[in-house]
């Protein structure tokens, strides 16, 4: 398995990767899945400045991962939310935790200090939704810093929201800026 960063190109497979979880489950809020144009905007938007990435295995996508900005202010600079979505048929091989190794190593050497994670959590598990991401982030090294309660609204049932955090780096007093744009795999 290979770790490559996502080209425009790829918008096609990873929206049918995608899709699924916003068809089928509670992990994405989504209630539409986006056209082919609006996910390909997505990716030119966030691989601009920040890692995109792909699992690749005998020329098929297995999954993807990638960090978009916490917030839009000068401050949160150093904070990314990240998230990973792997094919169905490939979960529990490791292919998550290829790739969010693989981001943490990119978004440290740019300069990223804190990784945000945040993840849908059923009040109890049902068909939509588990507490799996919950104990993946946990096994990758993310602490629970907070919940929303019923902060989501699917498949006529209320879901919590929890946000995860992993710090990667070591904030100091006088930080250097994040290099945006200058990410490598």
């Amino acid at each position: 398995m290979e770790i490559m960063p996502v080209k425009i190109e790829d918008a096609k497979e990873l929206l049918s990767l995608y899709a699924p979880y916003v068809r089928d489950t509670a992990i994405s809020f989504e209630y539409d899945v986006p056209s082919l144009c609006d996910f390909q905007e997505r990716i030119r938007n966030i691989s601009s400045f920040l890692p995109y990435i792909k699992a690749v295995e005998e020329g098929e996508i297995l999954g993807y991962a990638y960090a978009d900005k916490f917030k839009n202010r000068k401050a949160y600079d150093w904070s990314v939310e990240v998230t990973v979505y792997v094919r169905r048929d490939s979960r529990r091989v490791g292919v998550g935790k290829m790739l969010y190794h693989a981001l943490e190593c990119s978004l440290k050497r740019i300069g990223v200090l804190n990784m945000n994670a945040c993840i849908a959590m059923p009040k109890e598990e049902d068909e939509h939704l588990s507490n799996d991401s919950y104990y993946f982030h946990e096994k990758m090294g993310f602490h629970l810093v907070g919940t929303f309660h019923n902060s989501g609204y699917k498949f006529n049932t209320w879901y919590d929201m929890i946000w995860m955090e992993k710090i990667i780096g070591e904030h100091q007093k006088n930080q250097k800026n994040v290099r945006y744009g200058e990410w490598t795999i």
